[in-house]
């Protein structure tokens, strides 16, 4: 085979994966763009804001994201991960002494099927109706809470999947690039070389 026809071959190849390699970093980088506008136009829609520093708890003033977006508009996933965290999971843990919706939530039929039983048979129980009621309250903050962590956890879940996508277009550009120079080289090398040289 003539070298000259090598060298073609592998530039109009390099010249097609480098203008592949450009169309998916092009799709990577509107992916990235499209998720970062659309989770923080979501959170900026929630008009979510972090404590201001003077309103935190000792404990809370030893969160470093905390501390760092006080007074801060929620916008970002990585806000987004901290508030949901750092913020309410640490006063969703309060509610019921660490216990989860789930677990609260089973305590709180169990403690209403008692109170109703006992008022059915006549002897209602102020205790029981009382212990019942609290128990329910709490589930409702424990579910409010839990779903609200939830679905910040999902922006910043959705946040990172576009983070990662910026990433891959980077590479992407940059693998492009390197193909395009090489397959330059490569043109060059195939206009320098006499059409009578053959590969050995």
């Amino acid at each position: 085979m003539r070298r000259a026809t090598l060298d073609k071959f592998f530039v109009v190849g390099g010249l097609s994966l480098a203008a592949l390699l450009l169309v998916l970093g092009v799709v990577l980088k509107s992916n990235a763009s499209f998720a970062s506008d659309y989770v923080r136009d979501q959170l900026s829609a929630q008009q979510i804001t972090f404590t201001p520093l003077e309103g935190l708890s000792d404990e809370e003033k030893e969160v470093e994201c905390l501390t760092d977006n006080a007074g801060a508009a929620l916008t970002t996933g990585k806000q987004a991960e901290c508030y949901a965290n750092e913020y309410i999971g640490f006063h969703v843990k309060d509610i019921n002494e660490g216990k989860t919706y789930s677990q609260t939530s089973g305590a709180a039929r169990a403690a209403r099927a008692e109170a109703t039983a006992a008022a059915e048979d006549g002897t209602p129980d102020e205790a029981l109706e009382a212990t019942a009621a609290e128990l329910e309250g709490k589930v409702q903050g424990l579910f409010r809470g839990e779903t609200l962590r939830g679905l910040l956890l999902t922006s910043y879940g959705f946040s990172e999947f576009g983070r990662k996508a910026d990433q891959a277009a980077i590479v992407s550009f940059l693998a492009a690039l390197v193909l395009l120079l090489a397959s330059i080289a490569g043109a060059i090398h195939a206009m320098r070389t006499p059409r009578t040289a053959v590969v050995e």
